[in-house]
């Protein structure tokens, strides 16, 4: 396995999913935990936007969560591998983030916001998942690799830097850039102001009513997955819903990019933006010629929604 040295140093390392597998399927139950006492405290916001977590210069955090007339945070810090809470009224509280199981990260947690007078009930069922095991049951997942979480922590950090610059470019209804804990995925999603056929929902684990409001309104979205299932490796993705016909046959750039009938979506493997010359400019291509096959084929206000001065085109776009 590579240094964690050698990782440390570039800024798009190496994920292969395979080398991670165990540490990922812990930390993504982890995620949920943390993703869920968030949703547990919060107003609802349209499309779930009230649940998502955000990419700091350490790691992942809820930003402030409402608790009566005080709020808090739950920060998960990649560099010195901690979890942190902190109150507004001084109280700090947080534990080492090392292996154990779901079920020992929830009772942490739990006694860590117990003693800061945040009493938390979340739905101990996780979601998004295929056979879900109960946070306080789970002792299967207990693995930690802090290298390898502190690559995927570095992933986001770039994923997070070019997709706020190619969301700058839109001037409709737009989500900000979030990592959403359910898949898990850090995305960014683009509205073109019309409502949208009722989503047939069927999304394991998650009620369909919470599918349906997510995609209320016609959406084009983007973000960055680790992978699983069909897709064994780390991928930028772009899908549009519903989705226009002639959409699976458009053309897009770079060359590695291409669409999955599996999933109804155009993907652009990781490696592929990490190994080029120029990651920025070959992920902003990408974004940039999805949205555009989309909003042309369905018919987009694109003069409308699209900001007037938007910066240079990438190279291989405007070439």
């Amino acid at each position: 396995m590579p240094s964690s040295a050698s990782s440390h140093t570039n800024p798009w390392p190496d994920l292969p999913l395979e080398a991670w597998t165990d540490t990922y399927s812990t930390l993504h139950m982890w995620l949920q935990i943390v993703g869920k006492i968030r949703l547990a405290q919060s107003p609802w916001v349209n499309h779930s936007w009230h649940v998502t977590l955000y990419v700091t210069a350490k790691g992942l955090t809820t930003s402030p969560i409402p608790y009566g007339t005080r709020t808090f945070e739950v920060d998960l810090d990649f560099i010195d591998h901690r979890l942190q809470v902190i109150a507004s009224d001084g109280g700090v509280g947080g534990f080492a983030l090392e292996p154990m199981s779901v079920a020992k990260f929830h009772a942490r947690l739990n006694v860590e916001l117990d003693r800061l007078d945040l009493h938390m009930d979340i739905n101990p069922h996780p979601n998004e998942v295929a056979d879900p095991i109960r946070f306080d049951l789970d002792e299967t997942h207990r693995a930690y690799d802090a290298d390898y979480a502190h690559r995927f922590w570095q992933v986001l950090v770039q994923a997070d830097r070019v997709l706020k610059e190619f969301r700058a470019r839109f001037v409709g209804k737009c989500s900000p850039v979030h990592f959403f804990w359910g898949a898990p995925d850090l995305a960014v999603t683009r509205f073109s102001g019309r409502t949208a056929p009722q989503h047939p929902g069927g999304v394991p684990h998650l009620p369909d009513s919470v599918a349906r409001e997510a995609y209320s309104h016609e959406v084009c979205s983007c973000g960055f997955w680790p992978g699983g299932g069909p897709i064994p490796y780390a991928a930028f993705y772009s899908y549009a819903y519903p989705e226009p016909p002639g959409y699976s046959s458009a053309h897009i750039l770079p060359d590695g990019a291409f669409y999955s009938p599996d999933l109804r979506e155009f993907l652009l493997p990781y490696d592929a933006v990490r190994t080029s010359d120029n990651p920025d400019e070959v992920l902003l291509a990408f974004l940039q010629s999805t949205y555009e096959a989309a909003a042309t084929l369905a018919a987009w206000d694109r003069q409308a929604l699209e900001a007037a001065d938007s910066g240079p085109l990438p190279r291989i776009l405007a070439e």
